[in-house]
This record gives C-alpha cells, sequence and structure tokens, in this order.
C-alpha cells in the first residue's frame, strides 16, 4: 500500500471512530464550556510497509508490538520515544516510523507485583548532558537515578516505599525544569500522611535529586501528600500541574495538584467535605478507569485507564484549571488495558496497552504502542 493510501485510510478510519467506540474522544456529554482541542497533529502515518507499525482500526496504527509491559515513555529532541518495559528492565527506542531498538537492560531492578522498571523522563539538558532519569524498583525500595543510555543508573534518590501494589512510578520534568515523581503508599496507608516518608507523595526535585527551591516544607522534596497511588503527571499550558490517582473500592480521580496540599487519602477516597483536604476535580468508579498515564495538550486531559479499558477526555477550563462538561471515553474494550499517554512531538497520542502485566487477558502480539491520530489532522473535538 502506498503513504498516500495508508495516510487515506489511517484519516479516513479516525473519522470512523466516533460511531465505532461509543462515545470517543469529542466534545464532552452536555454542551457546557468549551470543546476539547488538541495541537493539530500530521496526517502522515507511518509506512505500511513499516517492518513493526500496521492498522490497528479505526483512527489508530498499532506502532510496535510483542512488548513486556511498557510502562514510562519520553521523547528525545530528536522525536524518538524511549520506553521502558516494566517486567524486562529494559530501555527501548521507538521511532515515530514504528521501528524498536533495544537500548539497555536496567541492572539492579526486582520485579515485585507492580514494581520493576517505571517511569522515565528525558533531561531538559539532554542536548549537552545525554542523562535521562529512570524510577525502578529494588529489593528493599523504589528509586529514581539518572544514567547516560548505555551506561550504569546512579541513584539520586532513594528509601521510596516499595510493595507488591502501589510503586507509583511517574517521572517527568516540569515547565520550571525540575524532576517530578509520582509515589504509592506501598500499600501502608498512614505513609500517605507522614511527610516524613516519601510514599503516597508528589516529588519535586532538582536533577540531582535535592529539594527543588521553593518546595512548600523545608529541606524536603515533598510537593504534595495524602496520595493513594500517583501514576499520572501532566501540566497545561499556563503551568498548572495534574494527576491521577488510584481510589480502592470507589473512586478513581483526577487531581489539580496544589504546593503543599494535602489529597486526603486515607481519610477520603473521592470527594469529601472536610475542608483539609483538596477534592478531586472528576472521579469514576474504580471498574471504569483506574487511571494510569495522563497526557495534557490544548484544553483536553487524557487519561489511560487500566481496569476501564478506554481512554478518558477532559474538558479543562483555561482559565481556572477546573473541568467543564462530563468527561467522554475512546478506544473502550479496543485493546484492553491502557496505560501510559503521551503528546508526541507531532501532536498524535501515543497509548501503551498494559495486558501483560498479570491482571489482563493479552493477545498474541501484546503489548502494544498505539498512535492515535484524529481525522484530518485536526484536533480532538473533530473525533
Amino acid at each position: 500500500m502506498s503513504v498516500a493510501s495508508a495516510m487515506r485510510r489511517t484519516v479516513l478510519g479516525a473519522v470512523l471512530l466516533l460511531g465505532l467506540a461509543g462515545c470517543a474522544f469529542g466534545p464532552p456529554s452536555d454542551t457546557s464550556g468549551e470543546p476539547p482541542n488538541l495541537p493539530t497533529p500530521t496526517t502522515q502515518p507511518t509506512p505500511s510497509d513499516s517492518p513493526t507499525a500496521d492498522d490497528g482500526g479505526p483512527g489508530v496504527q498499532v506502532l510496535a508490538k510483542n512488548l513486556a509491559v511498557p510502562w514510562g515513555m519520553a521523547f528525545l529532541p530528536d522525536r524518538n520515544a524511549l520506553v521502558t518495559e516494566r517486567d524486562s528492565h529494559r530501555i527501548l527506542k521507538v521511532a515515530p516510523n514504528g521501528a524498536v531498538t533495544p537500548v539497555q537492560t536496567v541492572n539492579g531492578v526486582t520485579n515485585r507485583g507492580e514494581g520493576g522498571l517505571l517511569g522515565i523522563a528525558v533531561s531538559p539538558k539532554y542536548a549537552s548532558d545525554k542523562t535521562v532519569f529512570v524510577y525502578y524498583t529494588t529489593a528493599t525500595d523504589n528509586r529514581i537515578a539518572k544514567l547516560v543510555l548505555g551506561g550504569q543508573p546512579q541513584p539520586i534518590v532513594t528509601g521510596i516505599p516499595a510493595a507488591n501494589f502501589h510503586d507509583g512510578g511517574r517521572l517527568a520534568i516540569g515547565p520550571d525544569g525540575f524532576l517530578y515523581a509520582g509515589t504509592g503508599d506501598a500499600g501502608v496507608t498512614s505513609n500517605a500522611q507522614n511527610k516524613a516518608s516519601l510514599g503516597g507523595k508528589i516529588l519535586r526535585m532538582t536533577l540531582d535529586g535535592k529539594p527543588a527551591p521553593g518546595n512548600p516544607f523545608p529541606n524536603s522534596l515533598v510537593y504534595s501528600y495524602g496520595h493513594r497511588n500517583v501514576e499520572g503527571l501532566a501540566w497545561d499550558d499556563k503551568k498548572r500541574l495534574y494527576a491521577t490517582e488510584f481510589g480502592q473500592d470507589r473512586f478513581d480521580e483526577l487531581n489539580l495538584i496544589q504546593p503543599g496540599k494535602n489529597y486526603g487519602w486515607p481519610a477520603v477516597e473521592g470527594v469529601g467535605s472536610d475542608p483539609r483536604y483538596v477534592n478531586p476535580l472528576v472521579t469514576w468508579p474504580t471498574t471504569e478507569a483506574s487511571p494510569a498515564g495522563l497526557a495534557v495538550a490544548g484544553n483536553s486531559a487524557v487519561l489511560g485507564g487500566l481496569a476501564g479499558k478506554r481512554l478518558w477526555i477532559v474538558t479543562l477550563d483555561a482559565n481556572t484549571g477546573g473541568v467543564t462538561g462530563k468527561p467522554s471515553d475512546a478506544l473502550k474494550d479496543q485493546f484492553g488495558r491502557l496505560r501510559t499517554v503521551m503528546v508526541a512531538p507531532d501532536g498524535s497520542l501515543w497509548v501503551t496497552t498494559s495486558n501483560k502485566d498479570g491482571r489482563g487477558t493479552p493477545a498474541a502480539d501484546d503489548d502494544k504502542i498505539l498512535r492515535v491520530v484524529p481525522p484530518g489532522g485536526g484536533g480532538v473535538s473533530q473525533l
């Protein structure tokens, strides 16, 4: 098939997504607020004769297959992505055309339930320092390390609580140039309220792992607390930080993060009335979401749903940072458990499946990296 034909298939398929995926991206269910809007992605698809990419159905390309629980993702200046595999401990380089190249296996990682090789972030000074950051589980803790690709990890933060569950693991470079990490309570709920513990927190640090200037608590990495398990971090264009939160039995959350604030776990799950705790912007039943990855682009927040097996799209108020309308969804039950969501340099969404993580039903070619393309190169509101 020619590139032109492949382009037409991708665009036409995206147009069909609204009809075939239920609610799909689109505007919220009610008519209040503004419709979502992502940056305009290129309509140039991955060539169909690529060794790894193929047609994944309406509006979606399968860029890569047969991966071992792809968990973290970050883009290099050359537009290639670095992707971690939780269970193999490998860092992969994934090109825009779908070619996958193993970069290295990270030493010292221990597979432990939800733990393993988790988040990855690229230094804002990568052009000069060639440094990336990884979050991983050992036999005793979770830790953050920096490394030059191909080299040995140098831990910069240790002692993050680790367990079979609630290991957090998301890393991201903020618009302020500092490194942020989402952690979990490691199954010990008191960790979330204990500001001396690194568990159940969002951490903010320099690129050497020291408390970042302006942190809300003296000589502390803690940026916010009272979290159960944070696996999604993203900022809007006004530098407001959003995070996903795994609930226990009732409600998953999307939160707007304020420095030094308490998000309530374990006293509150979902919306509460205690003024000491910040309420979430949006909640979902845990069976419909289990939100892991998070991307914010334009006025849309896009969450990857594990138990929900779909993407959730939330329209953000550009002025207040709050939410307008009701969330909509896309790709429901089409690819199984969806974990990481990233806006690629071309404006498309890259999404990882997580069907080999012990809780899914993997297909023969799982796990995958998907590229989601709105029709005609338009924004999410056109799906």
